[in-house]
């Protein structure tokens, strides 16, 4: 015999839940993690593996170095400071819209980038900022002028010449090009 309390009712079966599926975002996010996460490891292998002065390393490779007394009758010749084997020449030029340009106030340069390192750079209009006389930073805005310096790799000893162009009416002091957006800056002043 069954026992049957008069005070409860029988639950009726419920199938039970599926269960939660993973969004396509997250897992797109997780992926993306994990791609960042794996060059942010090879970065540090590779920084480890290849970083420093290999006869900081190899001690015994060298002799101690032994000083000559000085001789106070000449003068000390002041380290020469190396000069970039980027050079940036700028100067204002009139801004020209292109078929993108939306009515605001523009103002342009003419840069040329010339390349005398012994490696190829890259050049986009992206690595480059201009500097007003007040000391404020302009960003390039794209596609305003229809002179706009292309995008492209110099190779050692070529150059090549476009226009830069912030948003806004200023007096442009001087242009910086950035090597691949975090490299070494180049300045060049507006003449």
């Amino acid at each position: 015999m069954s026992q049957h309390n008069p005070g409860q009712q029988p639950q009726p079966y419920q199938p039970p839940q599926e269960p939660k599926k993973t969004s396509a975002g997250k897992k797109v996010g997780i992926g993306c993690l994990a791609i960042v996460g794996f060059f942010v490891v090879i970065g540090v292998i590779s920084s480890v593996a290849g970083g420093g002065d290999d006869s900081a390393d190899k001690g015994t490779d060298k002799k101690p170095s032994v000083s000559a007394p000085k001789d106070d009758s000449k003068p000390v010749e002041k380290p020469k400071e190396e000069a970039s084997p980027i050079t940036i020449a700028a100067t204002p030029t009139k801004f020209t819209p292109s078929v993108l340009h939306d009515g605001g106030e523009y103002t342009s340069v003419k840069v040329t980038i010339t390349n005398n390192s012994e490696k190829k750079i890259s050049v986009n209009p992206l690595y480059f900022a201009i500097t007003d006389k007040t000391g404020e930073k302009h960003t390039q805005e794209l596609a305003a002028d229809k002179n706009q310096m292309d995008v492209t790799d110099l190779a050692p000893g070529e150059k090549m010449t476009g226009v830069i162009t912030g948003k806004g009416k200023f007096v442009a002091a001087y242009v910086t090009y950035t090597d691949g957006l975090i490299g070494d800056s180049v300045k060049g002043d507006v003449k």
